[in-house]
């Protein structure tokens, strides 16, 4: 990529990242390249679908993700305390930017999604940490990671669509207790 088509790249995306959490991921991509100081015909370029730049977007929180799924494994906390930890930074990912919760579970199971990639490396987190407790014995039997991470994805779409600062622990609870041996 050339330095001047990288500057603008780079632009935009710290742009749409302000602008996604001001106004959520179904925010104006015109008003993204305006206020990044580019043309439209430049985003698009760039990124041709709002699926595409919020795809950017992630390029290094699948890095993050990974690292906390090593982290809540590397702790060794009982499984009920492992798996609520582990399941808010979930949630704290997938909802890094308003909206995004919903594009990222929707882009679970598309493979023609520029998203897909990364919400494998997040599947691929999430199953280490439900093997990890499978293997200790601490969950119940044929629990399946991706169910569970399409449960504790609802969870994370509830809270991000809701008008208020919605508290994500009781839901999430229910989520532990349907999974963890008795």
């Amino acid at each position: 990529m050339r330095a001047d088509a990288r500057r603008n790249y780079d632009k935009i995306l710290a742009t749409a990242r302000i602008v996604f959490t001001e106004r959520g991921t179904d925010a104006s991509l015109d008003e993204i390249a305006k206020r990044a100081g580019v043309g439209p015909g430049t985003l698009y370029r760039h990124f041709p679908t709002r699926e595409a730049l919020v795809d950017g977007l992630l390029q290094d929180w699948t890095d993050r993700v990974s690292a906390d799924a090593d982290a809540a494994i590397a702790t060794g906390l009982p499984a009920r305390e492992m798996l609520s930890d582990w399941f808010e930074h979930f949630i704290e990912h997938i909802t890094l930017h308003r909206g995004a919760a919903s594009k990222i579970a929707a882009a679970m199971d598309d493979p023609a999604s520029p998203m897909y990639r990364k919400c494998q490396v997040m599947a691929d987190a999430n199953r280490r940490v439900i093997d990890h407790l499978e293997a200790r014995g601490d969950l119940r039997p044929s629990v399946d990671p991706v169910n569970v991470m399409r449960l504790v994805s609802g969870v994370a779409t509830v809270a991000d669509s809701s008008c208020t600062d919605l508290d994500v622990t009781p839901m999430l609870d229910v989520v532990v207790d349907g999974i963890v041996a008795r």
